[in-house]
């Protein structure tokens, strides 16, 4: 899979995503994209949470949720959940 990192401002806000050529789609940090929608103080606590409650609803939108290497604040590559951008209209509505 050919990926690029990238990130984007949104609002003043940091939003990592990767752009996958194979695919021809782009991928979202969801913890990111959760942080702008909601100014949550812990994002990834929100995340893990509301996963957790997705995934107990049987809420498919969790399950093809994969998760990409992205560049993580102390500058390592680590794996992070992502969404396409239908997914992520999916989460905001």
């Amino acid at each position: 899979m050919a990926e690029e990192n990238q990130i984007q401002l949104f609002e003043g806000q940091q939003v990592r995503y990767v752009w996958d050529s194979e695919k021809e789609k782009y991928f979202f940090s969801v913890v990111d994209v959760i942080k702008v929608l909601t100014d949550s103080e812990n994002p990834q606590t929100y995340w893990r949470v509301l996963k957790k409650r997705l995934s107990d609803e049987g809420n498919e939108t969790v399950t093809n949720c994969n998760a990409l290497k992205m560049p993580a604040a102390d500058g390592k590559m680590r794996l992070t959940d992502v969404a396409d951008t239908e997914q992520v209209f999916r989460f905001a509505a």
